[in-house]
């Protein structure tokens, strides 16, 4: 039976203690010739957890994954597996199971026969393995699609039956190496609910791999960030977007924000700073810089205007649309009028002046083991 608890409570980023570790990893290193794609990491996930590994392409977060699931051998180091030493155990006789990119799904099979197969495998009488792939089914909201074959389906749909197929074997930990990452935006951003929904509902615990950083803020309970085969910062989705570790964290999650004052190197989130238009009154207790505007970037939601500032370096600044733009010559009630000249105000190559509060500017420290401070008071 697929047991199916309340939503899982991982323990807060601090509580070492709080939940027992699901996947363990100690000094861990694997290299391909010259390149060195895993490079002694340690690492600890806990039980329940929805926990991501995040990074550029050869940052080393495939290998990593690859690694905890017996696919390659480690040059150094151990994998444990609920307390368990793993490292020289076989991919099969590891309680783990991995999602792909590509799904992987047997394309002569039903959706009912590709989800049943690892348990027919494992010899599961067959009034309980009927039991265990419809609540699988229902789990992924596809009921009635078992006789169907994966050709028949949408990407979605395939990707749900993959997932199935994973959780229906129960296993200890569940591996899912960049599963969106063949999916449209609309359908990629559905599908992050729907994972962290049946996430949540089976309390598998999950470890993720992805390029994407919303999708890591999106769906994680914790995440790592990768580079060059190294973790440069592990934390939760608040932790590693407001105050990150490194240059390479500031620059890679989010928009790159990166300024040198004083000797130091300060990096402010672009929605933090306020841009401000000819005439208006600076905010009391802000950092005010003046510069020129280089780019005007339209986002539907938001524009995006990039700063050359006057002390040196460049800034890029995030307005909410919260007005329609005038589209047209016959728009001419006043607050078209307004928009129009606010647009002036603020147009490609006009002077303006930004302000952000100092707690709001962290500095980036020069080795990757301390954390950013408030650029109120550093020195």
């Amino acid at each position: 039976m697929i047991a199916v608890p309340s939503p899982a409570q991982p323990a807060a980023a601090g509580d070492t203690g709080a939940a027992a570790a699901a996947v363990n990893v100690v000094g861990l290193r694997k290299r391909y010739g010259s390149v060195v794609a895993v490079d002694g990491i340690d690492l600890a996930v806990r039980s329940g957890e929805f926990f991501t590994l995040l990074g550029p392409s050869g940052s080393g977060k495939t290998t990593l994954l690859r690694l905890i699931a017996g696919f390659e051998r480690p040059d150094g180091g151990r994998v444990v597996l609920g307390g368990v030493d793993v490292t020289q155990v076989p991919p099969y006789a590891r309680n783990v199971n991995t999602v792909f990119q590509d799904y992987a799904l047997f394309p002569h099979m039903t959706v009912w026969r590709n989800i049943e197969y690892g348990l027919r495998v494992r010899h599961v009488p067959k009034a309980e393995r009927r039991e265990m792939v419809g609540r699988a089914l229902e789990m992924v909201r596809l009921p009635g699609l078992g006789s169907r074959k994966p050709a028949q389906l949408s990407g979605g749909q395939r990707q749900r039956v993959a997932l199935a197929r994973a959780i229906v074997n129960e296993p200890e930990v569940l591996l899912l190496d960049e599963p969106l990452g063949a999916l449209d935006l609309k359908l990629r951003q559905e599908m992050q609910l729907e994972l962290l929904r049946v996430q949540r509902e089976v309390g598998v615990t999950f470890v993720y791999v992805t390029h994407d950083q919303e999708e890591a803020l999106t769906m994680s309970d914790r995440i790592a960030v990768l580079n060059h085969g190294s973790i440069e910062q592990i934390g939760t989705p608040i932790e590693v977007y407001e105050r990150p570790r490194t240059a390479f964290v500031a620059g890679f999650i989010g928009v790159s924000n990166l300024i040198e004052r004083d000797g130091r190197r300060m990096t402010v989130r672009p929605e933090k700073i306020t841009l401000l238009e000819d005439g208006q009154q600076e905010p009391p207790g802000m950092q005010v810089e003046s510069g020129r505007i280089r780019d005007v970037i339209y986002a539907g939601v938001l524009t995006r205007y990039v700063v050359d500032l006057d002390a040196g370096g460049e800034l890029v600044v995030s307005r909410q649309n919260a007005e329609a733009p005038a589209l047209g010559d016959d728009a001419r009630d006043d607050r078209a009028d307004d928009a129009r000249e606010g647009q002036a105000r603020i147009a490609r190559g006009g002077r303006v002046r930004i302000a952000w509060r100092a707690g709001q500017a962290f500095t980036i420290p020069q080795g990757p083991d301390q954390g950013p401070s408030s650029g109120e008071g550093n020195p």
